[in-house]
């Protein structure tokens, strides 16, 4: 899931083109980005609040990125204060169940509503290879 050629796959729906910058330990800064029509560099700045492989992993949204610089201070950067995105993983007999959390502004509950399921189901295609 967080491996760099898997994850630009099944995050394909959010934005083509998607790629993370930087690692996924506790406490890392990451850039999730991706180029516009344009070909600038467009996304978002996280912290990654926990990890513990195999069990969980929370991404706090700090910021947004446009025209590849990182802004941590504007409107639109507030818009997503406080966003964070969970990832649980439970086992049971050999199944891997993954369970999502996601806080974030109600504007963009319809667009994620529209993408979550697409960018899932190329996750599990992936897994069950």
């Amino acid at each position: 899931m967080l491996e760099d050629a898997t994850y630009r796959k099944w995050t394909m729906p959010f934005f083509p083109g998607s790629y993370a910058e930087g690692d996924w330990y506790k406490g890392s800064r990451m850039r999730f980005l991706a180029r516009n029509a344009e070909g600038k560099l467009e996304g978002m700045v996280a912290n990654i609040a926990e990890n513990k492989p195999y069990e969980f992993l929370s991404i706090k949204h700090i910021g947004v990125v446009k025209d590849g610089n990182a802004n941590l201070e504007s409107d639109q950067t507030k818009a997503w204060e406080g966003a964070f995105e969970n990832y649980t993983f439970k086992e049971t007999d050999g199944v891997t169940e993954l369970q999502i959390e996601l806080n974030t502004d109600e504007t963009y509950g319809d667009m994620f509503n529209g993408m979550w399921p697409k960018a899932l189901n190329i996750l599990k295609e992936l897994c069950e290879v």
